[in-house]
């Protein structure tokens, strides 16, 4: 998936929609609800083929005019995905499982298809919108009804002679979607939106590169750690473990998705002014 072709929509469509634009500025604040999944090695293909978990929010959008905004957003995330739910064999024997749940603050800027405003004649437009994000992030497994923080455990040898330095459990993406806005009535206004975030962490899912040798994590970590690295329904080796064979991919970063709907609230209107289309009392 072309994740950039929003943000290249947005930058050629300049010259053309700067002539067209009514200067209408306006400011709201959203009230957001939704799901969130994500595509990596547990769930590598589907869309929405994680178990899914509610997510909210709250935004705030400055309007430059009816085409133009900049949103700022803070979000919680909750992503959960299971091997066993795989039609895959290899993944199915694999066995693994995580959740993540994350924190984001983003700064986007939307492009408005048509003139739209809260408030406006002008009730309806799709959008595109692309930005800059930041996340923090938990990825967790759980052993014996206990769910374990991944990173602490490194699973893949991280932080023990067996692998290098574990990984951050923050970092920037890039989000990029499509949306619709519609006015409700006076100064409500509703949003659809869908977005992906690509990241640079093959991490989301604590799933990345090769198996390590089970002893070393149980010397160096816990035999926890080396329980959460390879639950595997058969180990491929005649020692009964997998060390050093494919336990992800580590060419490609896993990205989350976000599907939002948002209740918008326009609140720059005063008392001595009125929105287009509204009478003015003398």
């Amino acid at each position: 998936m072309k994740f950039y072709l929003p943000f290249l929509f947005i930058v050629l469509s300049l010259p053309v929609f700067g002539q067209r634009t009514k200067f209408d500025k306006s400011k709201e604040l959203g009230l957001i609800s939704g799901t969130s999944y994500y595509l990596g090695e547990v769930n590598p293909y589907k869309h929405f083929g994680t178990r899914l978990h509610a997510c909210a929010g709250l935004s705030f959008r400055n309007n430059f005019d009816r085409r133009w905004t900049l949103k700022a957003s803070m979000l919680y995330g909750h992503v959960e995905a299971y091997d066993s739910d795989s039609k895959d064999p290899w993944i199915r024997n694999r066995n693994l499982h995580f959740r993540n749940q994350f924190l984001e603050g983003s700064l986007q800027v939307e492009l408005n298809y048509a003139d739209y405003m809260i408030g406006s004649d002008n009730r309806f437009s799709p959008f595109l919108f692309t930005g800059i994000a930041y996340y923090s992030m938990n990825p967790q497994a759980k052993n014996n009804g206990v769910w374990r923080p991944l990173q602490a455990a490194g699973t893949e040898g991280q932080g023990t002679s067996a692998g290098g330095n574990p990984y951050k459990l923050n970092g920037l993406a890039i989000p990029a979607g499509v949306g619709i806005k519609t006015n409700l009535w006076a100064i409500f206004g509703f949003s659809l939106e869908w977005g992906i975030r690509k990241t640079w962490t093959d991490y989301f899912d604590d799933i990345s590169g090769n198996y390590v040798d089970p002893s070393i994590l149980e010397d160096e970590k816990s035999p926890v750690s080396a329980r959460l690295s390879d639950q595997s329904l058969v180990p491929e080796l005649a020692d009964g473990t997998n060390t050093g064979l494919q336990r992800g991919d580590p060419g490609r970063k896993d990205l989350y998705i976000f599907m939002l709907a948002s209740l918008n609230i326009r609140f720059d209107k005063r008392a001595t002014t009125c929105f287009e289309g509204e009478i003015k009392m003398p």
